[in-house]
């Protein structure tokens, strides 16, 4: 079977990759944080956010420090399965072109 068929296109973009990637490696990220280490703008992430959770691969927590909102994010199981598959597809892919 064609490797490229197990890609999942939610995970095409560099910045879902990115967001995936920050979210495996920690058990939360805010928002600030993410937007910090993509260097992209509050909407640009926002959006990228959103399709995520869509797809329930990110659960998002909101809570106040003080008066302010702090929104953490963190990887459903669902997450994590679809993105360690997207990483076998693309293993699998660098292997036989080698």
């Amino acid at each position: 079977m064609n490797p490229i068929e197990h890609l999942n296109k939610v995970f095409d973009s560099r910045i879902r990759l990115g967001i995936m990637s920050a979210l495996t490696v920690n058990v939360t990220v805010n928002f600030n944080q993410l937007k910090e280490l993509l260097q992209i703008t509050d909407g640009n992430l926002a959006s990228h956010l959103k399709t995520l959770e869509e797809q329930a691969y990110i659960a998002v927590e909101k809570s106040f420090i003080g008066r302010k909102t702090n929104t953490n994010y963190r990887i459903t199981p669902l997450g994590e399965q679809a993105f360690k598959a997207h990483l076998t597809a693309l293993e699998k892919m660098i292997q036989q072109i080698g």
